[in-house]
């Protein structure tokens, strides 16, 4: 005789344990058993059920066995708590905004999907959250999902690319490269890349790059250059392509400055507990000393006596200004 309670309690604990396998890569069976509070055989049963409806639940014997969610042919349901809910509902929304247009496009249809089947608590939540934001426009740079897939493929694949590349100053020139990896600073994406034609590292704003990108041989991986991408590519993007450069000492510790400037604003180095050297650039003085003006800490220019002079004027029309 079907008894609804026996099923409300069955799907209850097929959600349960489906939440459990897609919270961890791996199961034993004594552990599911624990926290589901049933038996072995039960156990089984419930994994028959999830694979008949399409969850590809895979199970190993012996001493190190368990059970596993692995990827099926399509994307399962998934099982979210409140708060996984409300930051996935938050990044699709900020993916929306971002620098790829067909990802903000899937980011769109996702959230709508995504907001149908969220309970009403949870949707008031994002409710309260969304009513609270404020989101300026934004003009940067953006990056067609399909040229990305090009370039990532070259990088993955180990495999020269050849394309035009237009630089800061509009020159467009061919560049014949053995893509390494792909960077996202901000919402500039760059590609870190061996130039074959001047034997060194280079990095290149794929907003630059003009398709198509043509894929040619494949190379031997190099070592990553000075053995830091992080650090290359913030000092090529912060500092070298600009006419003016500068180093800067400031006199707060670094940790409280790697909280007020961006990588993309320059890169900073320890000098003491208390000091810190920034290395920075900008295509004018003005700017840097806007800049080193907004930080509102004490500092000292170590070069270049361009900036330094740059400064002593400055201040002497602001205090004119300011008499005034």
């Amino acid at each position: 005789m079907w008894n609804p309670l026996s099923v409300l309690e069955t799907s209850a604990r097929l959600l349960r344990l489906l939440s459990l396998l897609q919270a961890r890569p791996t199961w034993s069976g004594a552990e599911l058993i624990d926290r589901l509070e049933v038996t072995d055989r039960t156990l089984r049963r419930d994994v028959d059920r999830l694979r008949n409806l399409g969850y590809p639940v895979h199970s190993t014997s012996g001493p190190a066995g368990g059970y596993m969610l692995g990827p099926g042919a399509a994307l399962p349901p998934l099982m979210l708590d409140d708060d996984e809910g409300l930051a996935v509902a938050l990044g699709l929304e900020s993916a929306a905004a971002g620098s790829i247009p067909e990802l903000g496009e899937a980011s769109q249809r996702a959230l709508a999907k995504l907001e149908q089947v969220m309970p009403p608590r949870l949707r008031k939540r994002l409710a309260g959250v969304r009513s609270t934001i404020l989101r300026l426009p934004d003009r940067g740079p953006r990056v067609p999902l399909a040229h990305l897939d090009e370039l990532a493929a070259a990088c993955a694949s180990h495999r020269t690319a050849s394309f035009r590349y237009r630089d800061h100053a509009g020159a467009s020139s061919e560049r014949n490269v053995e893509p390494h990896r792909l960077v996202l600073m901000g919402r500039r994406w760059y590609l870190v890349a061996w130039d074959r034609d001047r034997a060194d590292w280079r990095t290149f704003r794929v907003d630059r790059i003009e398709p198509p990108v043509t894929r040619g041989a494949p190379f031997t991986p190099r070592a990553e250059p000075d053995g830091d991408l992080a650090g290359f590519v913030t000092r090529a993007v912060t500092s070298a392509p600009y006419r003016h450069r500068a180093r800067v000492i400031l006199h707060a510790p670094i940790e409280a400055m790697r909280e007020r400037l961006r990588p993309s604003y320059g890169q900073l180095e320890p000098v003491s507990a208390r000091r810190c050297r920034l290395i920075t650039g900008a295509p004018s003085l003005d700017a840097i000393a806007m800049w080193l003006v907004m930080l509102d800490v004490p500092f000292r220019v170590e070069s270049p006596p361009e900036l330094r002079d740059h400064l002593r004027a400055l201040s002497e029309r602001l205090a004119a200004g300011a008499r005034r």
